[in-house]
């Protein structure tokens, strides 16, 4: 009896030390299935406690605090429902991560992945529900405006209706919509000063019109009436006042039909954020490096294994125990136009900062992008180092990096601790300052008013066509404006650049803008020497221009002087003078390098053959653009010769001087030292 138990014991424990050693060997090869925090199993658990989960990271687009709105919906398909809502590069594999999540929460339904505009993706996993079908009917009969709340109460209506409806519907809407799109739900910024413009056109303009016209009208009769008397005919004079009535009833009639017409209020479907919206990210990251000085998103794909976490905590706190050195914070976390900070790392950065009140190295490391930002809060290190001589191969990467999934972000960061452990200390403690300010998004899709804006020009310009019309005004005026623009000395206004620049510009164009915008910045450079000093950003935009043609000015006229120098010169010269004036930017429209700065960053398809799209930075035209008419912005793509003869190119094509604008007016400069070798 004994040696039973004895066996029975022994076989007990081998079975025990064989299942351990099995989990063992499983959880090494896939660390990222058994850990609590990667991104399918975080979903898992917040889906668990709530059907619906709509991340932080989109208060600008889909604040958190609509989650009860998703939810109604939700419940109206009419199947157990599960939502998740994400940024749209987060969830780039939708259907592995909504197969993951299901696997991991073990309950059958309906999972829907929900980005910042639309239904993405989705999938009936155990349960019968036509997803396939419902996805296509939002994507024909909705326009793309709709926004995410609106597509996924069409989707769940379709999904309600049952798979043969569903089906029918799907065909239906693929037939109609085929060649052509709904109509836009929204108007932008631009629509609106049309239609401010236009009300103001037709407020002076209609009147006057009627006011020119009566007394013409008056001396044709009269004419009449002396042929009339000849004949013996009788005739009847109008009241003198109906011209003055018509026009003060034109007057009030054009503001309240106006008003009535153009009675729009908003350029998008997401709905005003609160302030808990917009803190939630901010809180959640800055509660987490509390606690640990490495913060990875759990909402995005997972860039840090164990190893190189552990790596870099120890490394993180050699450098806080050494000489001059001090706290290192790393948020792992997407950085999107969408999210509170408008994709700004540096205004993320001192958020978080105001959040944690500790002084420190804030590093912010986008998972998505792989793009690493650097901000020095408070430690005896030099800040501009950090923010503009951070090598390239930590900030943004090698083509390795970039081909690689988690953009081989552990390496990077690594590198970087070396970096900061190498950099040279100083005397005081130092800081960013403070970051530039990121649009109000409370109130950023809010349109301007209808009496306002463009309405003042459109009064003016109403009166000008009222003369038009009537044959006088409007040919002195065009006459003096034409003199006007031969005589313009100076270089154009920056606000005036995206609407008067050409897409196709001609080299006798190019030749004339790069002369005036040189000459320009060399006169401004002059006058402020002294507080140019100060800043070194003109004088090195003055430097490379000037290193692109020799330094000799009179080659800018040189038929040898390609296109894409001269547009190099013209970005250059421009953002000298930006810099000289206290507007210095880095960026210029990616889409048009001759519409001056950017402001802002925006998906663009800037290609008629290609759909891809790109995250571009650009001016207000392209923005507008491309969120009114996508399919024309690559109509705004500046284009040059190559040749004489030769066709024209997108500029990024044309010479590889230019394509590394869209990286920026330091890039820019770099590149052109590289490119006639200077150090």
């Amino acid at each position: 009896m004994k040696a039973t138990d004895t066996r029975c014991v022994r076989t007990l424990l081998a079975l025990c030390v064989a299942l351990l050693a099995a989990f063992a060997t499983f959880a090494a090869a896939t660390p990222a299935a058994a850990a609590t925090d990667t991104q399918a199993a975080y979903l898992a658990d917040r889906l668990r406690e709530n059907p619906v989960y709509v991340s932080d990271q989109l208060p600008r687009e889909v604040p958190k605090s609509m989650t009860r709105d998703f939810a109604r919906v939700a419940k109206s398909t009419g199947v157990p429902t599960y939502v998740v809502v994400l940024p749209s590069q987060a969830a780039a594999d939708g259907e592995g991560l909504l197969g993951a999540v299901h696997d991991r929460l073990g309950r059958d339904g309906l999972y829907v992945v929900i980005d910042e505009s639309s239904v993405s993706y989705a999938l009936a996993l155990g349960v019968s529900a036509p997803a396939d079908d419902a996805l296509t009917v939002c994507l024909y009969e909705l326009p793309y405006d709709a926004g995410p709340l609106r597509e996924f109460e069409l989707f769940a209506e379709v999904i309600a209706e049952g798979s043969g409806k569903a089906a029918a519907r799907a065909e239906a809407a693929r037939e109609k919509y085929r060649d052509d799109e709904p109509a836009e739900m929204y108007i932008g910024p631009s629509d609106r000063e049309n239609q401010s413009f236009l009300t103001g056109m037709l407020l002076t303009g209609a009147p006057l019109l009627i006011l020119l016209l009566v007394p013409g009208v008056r001396r044709w009769r009269h004419k009449l009436r002396g042929r009339a008397r000849k004949e013996g005919a009788t005739t009847h004079r109008a009241p003198g006042w109906i011209a003055p009535a018509l026009a003060l009833a034109t007057a009030v009639a054009v503001p309240v039909a106006a008003s009535v017409t153009f009675d729009q209020t908003t350029s998008s479907a997401s709905p005003r954020p609160r302030a808990i919206d917009l803190n939630a990210r901010v809180d959640r990251v800055a509660q987490g490096l509390a606690e640990d000085p490495v913060y990875t998103d759990p909402e995005s794909p997972r860039v840090l294994d164990s190893a190189q976490l552990t790596r870099l905590q120890g490394r993180i706190e050699k450098f806080e125990q050494s000489e001059g050195g001090g706290p290192v914070f790393v948020s792992v976390v997407p950085q999107l136009m969408e999210d509170e900070s408008e994709g700004d790392e540096e205004a993320f950065a001192a958020a978080v900062h105001d959040k944690l009140g500790e002084d420190g190295v804030y590093v912010v490391a986008d998972p998505l992008d792989g793009y690493i930002e650097v901000f020095n809060h408070g430690l005896r290190l030099n800040s501009l180092d950090l923010l503009f001589d951070l090598p390239e191969s930590i900030a943004h990467g090698d083509d390795k990096a970039d081909e690689a999934d988690d953009h081989l972000l552990g390496e990077r960061l690594d590198a970087l601790m070396t970096f900061l452990d190498k950099a040279p200390r100083t005397d005081e403690p130092e800081s960013a300052g403070d970051p530039y300010p990121v649009s109000n998004p409370v109130t950023e899709d809010d349109l301007p008013p209808l009496f306002g804006g463009d309405f003042w020009p459109g009064l003016f310009m109403g009166v000008l066509a009222a003369g038009l019309l009537y044959g006088l005004l409007a040919g002195a005026v065009g006459i003096i404006g034409k003199v006007l623009r031969r005589r313009r000395p100076g270089p154009l206004a920056t606000e005036t650049l995206p609407e008067v620049s050409p897409t196709e510009p001609s080299m006798s164009y190019l030749r004339d803008t790069a002369r005036v915008e040189l000459r320009a910045l060399a006169e401004d450079f002059e006058s402020v020497e002294s507080a140019a000093q100060q800043d070194t950003r003109p004088g090195d935009r003055l430097d490379a221009a000037m290193l692109l043609i020799g330094g000799d000015t009179g080659r800018i006229q040189d038929p040898a002087t390609d296109a894409a120098t001269l547009v190099a010169v013209i970005v250059l010269a421009r953002a000298g003078r930006a810099a000289l004036a206290g507007k210095a930017y880095n960026r210029c429209c990616a889409v048009n390098p001759l519409h001056g700065p950017a402001v802002t960053r925006h998906h663009a398809r800037v290609s008629a053959e290609s759909k891809q799209r790109r995250l571009l930075h650009v001016c207000e035209r392209c923005r507008d653009t491309a969120i009114a008419a996508p399919r024309t912005l690559h109509t705004l793509v500046l284009t040059l010769p190559t040749g004489p003869d030769a066709a024209r190119v997108p500029y990024e094509e044309a010479d590889e001087l230019l394509s590394v604008v869209p990286d920026g007016i330091r890039r820019l400069t770099e590149k052109v030292k590289e490119t006639v070798h200077v150090p």
